[in-house]
């Protein structure tokens, strides 16, 4: 999908609408749960010893075969940003 530098969108700070340069968001990685969290020490407890795991042993599942895009707009006049709601594609280009 072809997507343009900049769209005339509109701005919930201005409340108008106005030219905004468009960006991709990056990528956060995000971590596991708190390490002191309850789930965590289920799950160490129940890890402990021999034997399976049950569902702590299952192969992480594979990616999607799209993934979601994130958009940040920059309005042109006030600068500041705001999102647009992420939609699935397979390639996405800026043009």
């Amino acid at each position: 999908m072809k997507f343009p530098k900049k769209v005339r969108v509109y701005c919930p700070t201005c409340r108008k609408h106005t030219a905004h340069n468009v960006k991709m968001a990056k990528k956060r990685v995000r971590g596991t749960a708190h390490p002191n969290a309850q789930a965590a020490h289920r799950k160490d407890r129940h890890k402990r010893g021999y034997g399976g795991h049950g569902k702590y042993s299952k192969p992480a599942a594979g990616k999607k075969p799209t993934q979601k895009v994130d958009l940040r707009l920059e309005c042109g006049e006030c600068k500041k940003m705001h999102t647009k709601a992420g939609f699935r594609v397979k390639k996405f280009e800026m043009v």
